[in-house]
């Protein structure tokens, strides 16, 4: 499923389901700064936001290891 989201000075196309900055930042286990950084420059869709950190040769973390 494909969404549009419009800010007030962009628009982004958001492919797949939407990652909560939470999410993001526990899952390739980033601080906060980084994770915001990257979470306003390529917006919240976990496909955009996987294949940037698979780019970045940058493993996700399992969810036994965070715990869940």
């Amino acid at each position: 499923m494909t969404n549009v989201i419009e800010h007030a000075t962009t628009r982004k196309v958001l492919r797949g389901r939407p990652y909560s900055l939470i999410e993001f930042a526990r899952k390739y286990r980033l601080d906060e700064e980084e994770a915001t950084r990257l979470f306003e420059k390529f917006g919240p869709s976990a496909t955009e936001l996987d294949l940037l950190m698979a780019a970045k040769r940058r493993p996700p973390v399992s969810l036994a290891a965070l715990g869940g």
